[in-house]
């Protein structure tokens, strides 16, 4: 009984070998067979785009004023020609002459921009203060405001997207100095009959510093009421005029897919 026994567990561990053997077999089989290769994507090819160095902007930029001319703007009252002041290097606001804009209209983008306001506060604040914006299809305020040291209402200060989000921190520099915005900005999407299928997206870098991180926007940016979308499609950049002398430079515009 005992013989019959021990043949009995021989084989039953002989059967338990093979099959593993057969298990690890098909393991290395099931390992040659899948290759890293497989999950290689080689197409389509990203082109190549050289960075800018210092304030130059990037190869696929295209420049909306690089301190010589206003070539690539016009007036929102009527068109024509864009009325701001050109001088050394900028543009400045002419108070009373309105918003202009660009000639060409954009869609999803990517946007950088310099500007700076008044030294003289004497007797102003809150939105006294360096006041202007910056309209992302013609109707969705980035605000711009001397926000060093002057308190305003929060989703109203520089960097806000106006009256709808905060900015999560003030990076605001004195009066005088040049301050840069890096906007990265997703289009809202409207179907045939004008309904929309996907809200505007926008992210705020304020001097090298993350101040709204893909904020959905709600609509457009109202200064009485609430916001809401009406279809639209690609539409000119604005600048603001809000009455104050503030300085703009190296401006530039890419576009990119959603």
């Amino acid at each position: 009984m005992r013989t019959i026994k021990a043949q009995n567990i021989i084989k039953t561990v002989n059967l338990l070998l093979t099959s593993l053997l057969v298990l690890m077999a098909y393991a290395d089989l099931f390992g040659q067979q899948r290759k890293p290769e497989e999950t290689e994507v080689w197409e389509p090819v990203p082109p190549v785009v050289t960075p800018g160095v210092g304030n130059q902007p990037p190869s696929d930029a295209i420049v909306l004023f690089d301190g010589k001319n206003l070539d690539a703007w016009e007036s929102v009252n009527g068109g024509g020609p864009a009325p701001w002041m050109v001088m050394d290097g900028y543009v400045m606001v002419k108070p009373g002459s309105g918003a202009i804009q660009t000639k060409a209209s954009f869609g999803s983008c990517q946007l950088h921009l310099e500007w700076k306001t008044p030294i003289d506060t004497a007797g102003k604040h809150s939105q006294e203060r360096g006041n202007s914006g910056v309209f992302l299809q013609s109707r969705y305020e980035v605000q711009v405001l001397d926000n060093f040291r002057n308190r305003t209402y929060s989703n109203g200060q520089a960097a806000s997207i106006y009256k709808q989000a905060i900015p999560q921190v003030n990076a605001c520099l004195p009066p005088g100095d040049w301050q840069r915005y890096d906007i990265f900005y997703n289009a809202p999407q409207f179907d045939s009959a004008g309904k929309l299928i996907k809200p505007a997206y926008v992210t705020v870098v304020q001097n090298g510093i993350l101040v709204e991180n893909h904020f959905e926007i709600k609509g457009n940016t109202m200064y009485i009421g609430n916001p809401e979308y009406k279809a639209h499609g690609d539409l000119p950049l604005q600048l603001q005029d809000h009455g104050n002398f503030m300085a703009f430079r190296n401006i530039w515009v890419r576009n990119i897919q959603d």
